[in-house]
């Protein structure tokens, strides 16, 4: 089984991605929840963004790679919507990562992938923080660079349909998306 890290949206820490963290635990991972605001969780995105901006970009940076240090190197990268981006921005500073898991954004540049590194991304379709011709480019780009790349795009949902205390909350979306996960985790 794997070493996970797990990081969450711009919501912060919420028990959505402890649920998750549990999940992949029950499944045999080790699964670590690092929070990078280090203040409560909100239940607002328009509060989660105002946080982001008050701690700043590069400190939650700091705060996931210090969250990694004492992780191996073969630790899948993974997060939520924000935590998606911030797992794809460690990507070149962690090349032997086991994989890169993103539920709700995309992360991870070309140039930081490794042909061959296994890619999962789950996204509502559309999503109001990824254009659909976005994504396009980015999957072509990443397959292009070598990643063992697969796009599951769930039709009518909202952004963080896997968070069961939010209203977007899509259950039908959440029960295909987490076996997938588990799947991927499994063959990293």
């Amino acid at each position: 089984m794997r070493h996970v890290v797990l990081f969450h949206s711009v919501y912060g820490l919420r028990p959505a991605v402890r649920a998750a963290a549990d999940r992949l635990g029950a499944a045999g991972h080790q699964v670590t929840t690092p929070d990078l605001y280090g203040v409560p969780a909100t239940d607002a995105v328009e509060e989660g963004f105002a946080l982001l901006d008050k701690i700043g970009q590069e400190v939650v940076l700091d705060r996931a790679r210090a969250a990694l240090r004492d992780l191996p190197p073969e630790t899948v990268l993974a997060g939520f919507s924000m935590g998606a981006g911030v797992a794809g921005a460690l990507l070149a500073e962690r090349p032997d990562a086991a994989g890169l898991l993103l539920l709700h954004g995309t992360g991870g540049a070309p140039d930081a992938v490794r042909a061959g590194l296994p890619v999962q991304l789950h996204l509502a379709d559309p999503d109001p923080y990824d254009a659909p011709d976005e994504v396009d480019e980015w999957q072509q780009a990443l397959t292009d660079a070598g990643a063992d790349l697969t796009v599951f795009r769930y039709p009518a949902v909202g952004h963080l349909f896997t968070d069961p205390d939010l209203a977007e909350h899509s259950p039908d979306a959440t029960a295909e998306t987490w076996p997938r996960v588990l799947a991927f985790l499994a063959a990293c």
